[in-house]
């Protein structure tokens, strides 16, 4: 990534948030969503354990189907209750993007193309253990950071 070679992933990319997760840090995925998306795009703040009931922090999960990105949580193996309200909703096929999440002390701030998207109050109590940002789905990753 740091030479600039865009990566193409139609399956994931798992990469280390050292120190993990704490406020006033800011997390940032470029894109660029494929032309005909069939699965949704998902990124994750979660632990780098592959621990399949590990806690994840934030899941954000983009569905092109239903104009929709739900946001959730998994705590002690138990995903909550999805949040689903969207002002606008900013990806479209084809299209590169810019993702922010940033971590508030009350919550993550997520933008996309510099515009507010939507916020997730934190569920996870230790953001510390998050320390990796998964993304997976339909798209070629061009920048992490």
């Amino acid at each position: 990534f740091s030479d600039g070679t865009p990566v193409s992933l139609t399956y994931e990319y798992v990469g280390e948030i050292k120190g993990g997760m704490r406020p006033s840090m800011k997390l940032v995925v470029m894109g660029i969503i494929d032309k005909k998306p069939k699965r949704s795009v998902t990124v994750s703040c979660k632990p780098q354990e592959e621990e399949a009931e590990a806690d994840v922090g934030l899941q954000l999960k983009v569905s092109f189907m239903d104009k929709a990105v739900q946001r959730n949580a998994r705590l002690a193996g138990k995903w909550g209750p999805c949040e689903n309200t969207l002002s606008f909703f900013p990806f479209a096929p084809g299209e590169a993007f810019k993702m922010e999440i940033v971590c508030e002390h009350q919550q993550f701030r997520i933008l996309v193309d510099g515009q507010p998207l939507c916020g997730f109050n934190h569920r996870v109590s230790k953001l510390a253990s998050l320390t990796a940002l998964r993304v997976f789905g339909d798209l070629q990753l061009t920048k992490v950071a």
